[in-house]
């Protein structure tokens, strides 16, 4: 079996960690569970060639040129992302010789390029978006309606999928490098190194966005640094934010918001992927407060770390997380949450036993069995 795996970009972004992982999971069972070999594709974003990390060489990385336009708005970015990806997939499935079994769409932006090229293929919705730009609109739609399976990380968007769309989405939960973030746990001179660069911090991963819940998590932080003098140390740390979206107005928002509450959080940026486990174990705790998740794997290699977690109260995350968190619905819940984990982190063993039981080798044998589903090879070649 010849499989495609299709995501939109080259960053560390939490669909694009999963392709990968994914990819590495299927590729090492090996011709012996049928997998003859796996490719990844994806658009090569401001001249990248590679991913944000080393693939197994296994892999077929194709990263397909996408030059930048100063000025571009959003939805003719996207658009052209479709066609850019769409056209350079056709090419090459139109070759006798480069045809998959199976396709497999990670995202919104990937799955309307494999429609456009006339592909037929799968797609995992990891989380539903909101969008009011009517073309935009339009793709999500097509993205959910039109491939022919779909599969979702969590019962909770599957559940999403299903009211809105009618169909009926199976369930094949992410996988978690728990084993690397336990490491990163260990790493005495990563975290160090990290103590002294930021010295105690809450940690947020994902941005600076308003999916990602960043400002009710800075008006949290601002209180509860202000109602203790337990607290007065403490840093507010945003990790990560490679994003195809314009959200320049939540950052000025953010920015003066942080100004009028006197708290100068440290924005990194995109971080190294080898330094990310450290910056994780190293937290106090993690502000995991996003509006929308598939299924909160950054909370979960939280969790492998031995970090506490705030997590928004949203279905999903109450489905994947269980009890191993502590919920917040709003900013004073975040506040009394973060000051009860900062205190009594409690024990770290059930929330590194849930990450661990999550892998990426089960997970791959899950997409196996979708796959093929009673056949014993994909049905046909594309």
């Amino acid at each position: 079996m010849r499989i495609a795996l299709l995501t939109y970009s080259t960053k560390p972004r939490g669909g694009v960690v999963h392709t990968l992982a994914l990819a590495e999971a299927l590729v090492a069972l090996g011709p012996a569970q049928g997998v003859d070999a796996v490719d990844v594709w994806t658009l090569g974003r401001g001249g990248d060639a590679a991913f944000f990390r080393p693939v197994d060489p296994r892999v077929g990385v194709w990263a397909v040129p996408f030059p930048g336009v100063d000025g571009e708005p959003v939805g003719d970015r996207i658009e052209r992302s479709i066609a850019v990806l769409g056209a350079a997939f056709a090419a090459a499935v139109a070759d006798p010789a480069g045809g998959y079994d199976v396709v497999h769409a990670q995202d919104c932006i990937s799955a309307n390029a494999v429609l456009r090229a006339g592909v037929a293929c799968r797609r995992t919705v990891h989380h539903l978006d909101t969008f009011t730009t009517p073309a935009l609109v339009a793709c999500h739609d097509r993205a959910v309606a039109q491939p022919a399976a779909l599969a979702c990380v969590s019962a909770a968007v599957a559940a999403e999928v299903s009211a809105g769309w009618g169909r009926a989405p199976v369930v094949i939960p992410n996988g978690v490098d728990a084993a690397r973030f336990a490491a990163g746990a260990a790493d005495r001179a990563g975290r160090a190194a990290w103590a002294r660069r930021l010295g105690r911090y809450v940690l947020a991963l994902g941005g600076i966005e308003p999916r990602k819940g960043t400002l009710d998590l800075l008006e949290a932080f601002a209180r509860l640094r202000a109602s203790s003098p337990d607290h007065a140390d403490l840093e507010l740390v945003v990790g990560g934010g490679e994003t195809l979206f314009d959200y320049r107005d939540y950052r000025a928002a953010f920015d003066a918001r942080a100004a009028a509450l006197g708290v100068g959080p440290v924005v990194l940026g995109p971080v190294d992927d080898p330094a990310l486990p450290s910056l994780v174990a190293e937290a106090a705790v993690l502000g995991f407060t996003s509006t929308k998740e598939g299924f909160g794997l950054a909370a979960m290699e939280a969790l492998a770390a031995g970090v506490p977690v705030v997590a928004r109260d949203l279905p999903v995350l109450r489905e994947v997380l269980g009890g191993t968190v502590r919920f917040g619905a709003g900013v004073e819940d975040f506040t009394r949450a973060l000051d009860a984990a900062l205190r009594e982190p409690g024990d770290p063993a059930p929330g590194r036993a849930l990450a661990a039981s999550y892998t990426w080798e089960a997970a791959a044998r899950r997409h196996l069995e979708w796959y093929v589903g009673n056949s014993p090879r994909a049905a046909a070649r594309v």
